[in-house]
This record gives C-alpha cells, sequence and structure tokens, in this order.
C-alpha cells in the first residue's frame, strides 16, 4: 500500500552545515527545489539525464514564473489538490482546482507563468527530448497539455514518493522513461466542451466550504448551480476531473487533516466534525483517499512537525553582530 504524499519528505541532516546540506541535497535522487523549478545538480549529474525534484509551497497565494531548457520537457504532476493559475503571457492555458494526480506539460524552450492560489506539492520531471520516441506524433501536442486526474501518472509519482531517498538514479530514470512512453502514447485531448461556468463552479464550491459537515444531495448542489442533476454533474467533472461527491469526500478528508494535525480531538468526534455519519466510514475513506489510516496520517504528521521546529534556525550576521555588542 502506498503511503501517504503530504507525509513522505526528504531526509534533512540538522547537524550538518549550510554546504553540506547543499551537497547532500542535491545528491539525493528526489531533491527538493530550492525555487519553483529550479533544480540543484549534483557534481556527477549527466546533462542529458532525465531528473525528478520536488517542489512545495505552504503558502495560500505563491507566483512563480521559469523556461523550460531548449532540449527537454518539463512536466509537473501534482501531489496534493491545489488551485492554479498557468499562464504564457496573455494567454491562459489553464484556471481552476488541480486535483492530486493532475499533470501539465510544458515543452522546450516554452516560458510559463503559475500562480497558486493554495499550498501546493509537485513532483517535477526534467525530461530530454530525445526520451520520448523519434517522430512521434503526439510530441506535437506535449505543448501545454493538462491533464486533470491521470491515473498512471498519479501512480508513477507515489512510487517516486514511497521509494523516497531510497531510490537510486536508475529506479528514477526508468520512472521518468516510463512517463515519458506514457506521453507519446495518450490520444490529443479533446475540447472541453460544457464545463460548468468558473461563475457557477465558485458558487458551488463555496456552498461545499460552508455546509461539508453535514449531508449534501446531488441535487442540492444542481440547484446552487442553477441545473439540472445531469447537466450539473457532467458539467462539474468537465471542470474539476472529480464527481461531485469525490470533490465532497476530498474536501472532508483535507479538513479531517487539519483537524488531526492540529488538535487532539478523538477520531470519532472529527469524523462527525467533518459530515461523516459514523467512524468507520471516516476511516475507511480517508484511507482511500490518503493511502494511511487517520491514526497513522497523525503520527506521522507530528514527527514530521516535530522534525521541522528540531531544524536549527540561522540568525542573520546583522542580528549576530548586536547580540554579541548587547551581551559585551
Amino acid at each position: 500500500m502506498f503511503t501517504d504524499l503530504q507525509v513522505a519528505h526528504a531526509w534533512i541532516d540538522v547537524q550538518a552545515g549550510p554546504r553540506d546540506h547543499q551537497v547532500r541535497q542535491a545528491a539525493q535522487p528526489i531533491p527538493r527545489e530550492t525555487g519553483w523549478r529550479r533544480l540543484e545538480r549534483g557534481p556527477n549529474a549527466a546533462i542529458e539525464d532525465i531528473s525528478i525534484s520536488r517542489w512545495e509551497d505552504l503558502r495560500n497565494s505563491s507566483s512563480h514564473a521559469a523556461t523550460t531548457p531548449e532540449d527537454r520537457y518539463f512536466v509537473g504532476i501534482a501531489l496534493k489538490t491545489t488551485r492554479a493559475k498557468l499562464t504564457r503571457e496573455r494567454q491562459i492555458i489553464f484556471d481552476g482546482t488541480m486535483p492530486a494526480g493532475t499533470l501539465y506539460v510544458s515543452a522546450p524552450s516554452k516560458p510559463l507563468n503559475a500562480q497558486f492560489r493554495a499550498p501546493c506539492a509537485f513532483l517535477h520531471f526534467h525530461i530530454p527530448a530525445d526520451q520520448f520516441p523519434a517522430q512521434s506524433p503526439a510530441t506535437d501536442e506535449l505543448g501545454d497539455l493538462v491533464l486533470l486526474r491521470d491515473p498512471l501518472a498519479a501512480e508513477l509519482a507515489k512510487a517516486l514518493i514511497e521509494h523516497g531517498d531510497a531510490a537510486d538514479r536508475q529506479f528514477v530514470r526508468c520512472i521518468g522513461q516510463t512517463l515519458a512512453m506514457h506521453l507519446t502514447r495518450l490520444e490529443p485531448p479533446r475540447a472541453r466542451v460544457n464545463a460548468l461556468p468558473k461563475w457557477r463552479l465558485r458558487r458551488v464550491e463555496q456552498h461545499i466550504a460552508e455546509h461539508f459537515d453535514r449531508s449534501i444531495s446531488l441535487s442540492e448542489l444542481a440547484s446552487v448551480a442553477g441545473l439540472s442533476r445531469m447537466h450539473f454533474a457532467a458539467q462539474f467533472r468537465a471542470a474539476t476531473g472529480y464527481r461531485p461527491r469525490e470533490y465532497l469526500l476530498n474536501h472532508r478528508i483535507e479538513h479531517a487533516k487539519t483537524l488531526l494535525a492540529t488538535t487532539g480531538r478523538p477520531l470519532a468526534e472529527i469524523a462527525l466534525a467533518v459530515g461523516f455519519s459514523t467512524q468507520a466510514h471516516f476511516s475507511t475513506v480517508f484511507k482511500r483517499i490518503s493511502g494511511q489510516s487517520p491514526a497513522r496520517w497523525r503520527l506521522a504528521s507530528k514527527s514530521e512537525r516535530c522534525e521541522i521546529e528540531a531544524m536549527p534556525r540561522h540568525r542573520p550576521a546583522a542580528d549576530r553582530d548586536w547580540i554579541a555588542s548587547a551581551a559585551a
């Protein structure tokens, strides 16, 4: 069983100095990026090889810009649900909710701007263009490709996160090659028609955010959107990649994670607080979505917070000088 994507994290040596940490970070098979799509390459890394890195930003709002190198493709796979707007110059490529498992691609030499309106976590694949089969017509469709809920991409991301730092470079390279083959075999995405308009989607999302702790029927959500049940369900999925029920359950689980991480409330109480009628149903859904039981997820989250709090906090040189002079 795969572990929770949000719990797996890179090993950090709190005893090492800044230079040692940078060298060790660059040597990891899946290093953390120092900035969005900014990959620190190890001294022995081959420029032509596949590279995979991890990017996380816990802020509720952030903006980034990068240009894909001329000899490779950039592929991002979302590890958690976020809201994003992808643009190039004045062209909007994507604007909306990115569920976990969303895949997006940027072709060589293409600039891309990204605005995230929620905390985000991604695996970034930097794949040389020659890793794609030669003369494949599908490569012409890969620029600005966005696929909501790509199952194989999500499973490949889970495999990498599960192995973490135990993954060797050959394993990482094989995953990257598998992803490249998968992309070239995809059928060109059809234009999405009748996606739920953004103003209707915002009304539905707001309604769910305000009432997720009670039973919400499909008819109720359709009424909020001002559509029939059949038209609403199809348009909602086209706009978000989720069935309405799926979206509601994921919203409940994300809220439950906040309660698990920040409170000591019993599981049964949390289950009722987020809209489940029984703890058993809550645990089943939580494990299906997150890969771990609520209790195990809480323990892992607590352990991660303790490690972060134990990290040394270096004061700026000016502060150290001021403290030293004050002590004298």
